[in-house]
């Protein structure tokens, strides 16, 4: 007996420390069990005292008066699926007659605490059906991200969100995106984990960073094209839309639209063509669109409505062109100047940051979701790399990147440097090494001389 108390406490002060130390540790062991029990043993009582049970119809209160039996007691939704995952759990209810998404929807902070879950949130899969994800730790305050991810052409795992799933930043579906962040935000490492997941995929990369090319340039051996100063961002963005009319064209000659060909295959953007035929698509990552759009001069002024007329071009023309735009900032606002607001209608995908004003994160979530911009400004200076992310259906989650150093970041774009496509509308702003191969991170580029 004496053995069995020590082996009792010891299993109990090992999962006390995994819980303390190693949350997820403790969810896979000790947790996923418990919390398993304790939902399937509570479910229907929770139910009730939440207000998601229906009454019974009229036909089972018939019956029962027909055969002198007790009244039936209401009923939860049906439990469609039950599935432990790694960070919690997921159910898949079937709503009873008069229940809709929204009931669980705003009872899922009741559900929390009923169930003693970190989180809960649902979503509908379709009519009559929820998901409802249940967390069992914080999945965000130690990012992990799973072994295996979704791996298509142009989707991106860039993040984790706070129900346990991957956030990708699917370009096919959101072309074009806007990240918003205060200094010290998190930012920066939002776009190294962008990079460093396009860099083994076949696509250009182009890069415009203002700020002397620090945040770049060091990824220079993956990127077809860059720029570090408002001029020859100017000119590169020019080329970008020259490049998009001559996509534009062979996409006209490639169309098919002959009458003996079915409509399925008429050529409408560059993933209809051929594969030998379809030309490489380009990201193009503006790290401060602030410094494109400032000017302190009339000179200065016309670059500037170049530069954003080649922009508002660009995402309102560039995705069938394959053209995408993955633009940051810390603020983004019509105090930029005539266009801003233009460019940022088009940029359905958004992500904020740390902002350091309601402002700022209004910019970002004011035409999307008033829920999306509290959550926004509610986001602690100490949680570097939390974000909120939406886009213009309204919905919207919390998500924070893992952290990848610039180290990484660059080991990662050396490795995959032999994927950077050549492009001829951009080979003048190609960045050119100036040190040796074995030298990891010095880079210069060269641009062409301006008039």
């Amino acid at each position: 007996m004496t053995a069995l108390t020590v082996a009792l406490v010891l299993v109990v002060a090992a999962a006390g420390l995994l819980r303390w130390r190693r949350p997820a540790w403790y969810w896979m062991t000790f947790g996923v069990t418990l919390a398993s029990l304790r939902v399937l043993v509570r479910y229907a009582s929770v139910m009730d005292a939440c207000g998601l049970t229906v009454p019974p119809s009229r036909w089972r209160l018939a019956l029962a008066r027909m055969t002198n039996r007790p009244v039936p007691e209401s009923r939860p939704p049906r439990i469609l699926r039950f599935r432990p995952t790694r960070t919690g759990l997921v159910l898949r209810l079937g709503l009873r007659p008069g229940q809709d998404a929204f009931d669980i929807a705003a009872a899922s902070d009741r559900l929390r605490h009923s169930f003693s879950m970190y989180g809960v949130t649902s979503r509908e899969v379709r009519s009559g059906v929820v998901e409802v994800r249940m967390t069992g730790y914080d999945v965000l305050k130690r990012v992990q991200m799973p072994a295996k991810v979704d791996t298509r052409p142009m989707l991106v795992p860039v993040a984790l969100r706070e129900d346990g799933s991957v956030h990708y930043r699917d370009y096919r579906a959101v072309p074009h995106a806007l990240t918003l962040g205060a200094t010290e935000s998190g930012k920066s490492v939002y776009q190294r984990n962008l990079v460093a997941g396009l860099a083994p995929m076949d696509v250009a990369l182009v890069g415009i960073d203002c700020k002397q090319g620090v945040e770049l340039f060091p990824l220079a051996r993956r990127f077809s094209a860059l720029a570090d100063d408002p001029d020859t961002a100017a000119e590169l963005l020019d080329a970008l839309v020259s490049r998009m009319e001559g996509v534009y064209q062979l996409i006209r000659a490639e169309q098919r639209i002959a009458a003996d060909v079915p409509d399925a295959e008429i050529a409408a953007d560059i993933w209809d063509l051929p594969a030998h035929l379809r030309p490489v698509p380009v990201v193009v990552l503006v790290d401060e669109v602030a410094e494109l759009a400032l000017f302190a001069s009339k000179e200065e002024e016309k670059r500037r409505d170049r530069i954003i007329t080649a922009l508002v071009r660009l995402a309102q023309l560039g995705r069938a062109a394959g053209i995408y735009l993955e633009i940051c900032g810390q603020r983004f606002g019509s105090e930029l100047g005539k266009g801003i607001t233009m460019l940022r209608a088009q940029l359905t995908g958004r992500t904020a940051h740390r902002v350091n004003d309601e402002t700022s994160a209004n910019m970002a979530f004011g035409d999307i979701s008033p829920d999306a911009v509290l959550a926004a400004i509610q986001i602690p200076a100490e949680l570097r790399g939390l974000a909120v992310a939406g886009d213009s259906t309204g919905g919207w989650h919390r998500i924070r990147a893992p952290h990848t150093s610039l180290r990484q970041a660059v080991n990662t774009c050396n490795r995959h440097a032999h994927l950077t496509p050549d492009l001829p509308e951009l080979a003048p702003f190609r960045p050119e090494l100036t040190s040796s191969s074995e030298a990891p991170v010095p880079l210069s580029k060269t641009a062409p001389a301006t008039a």
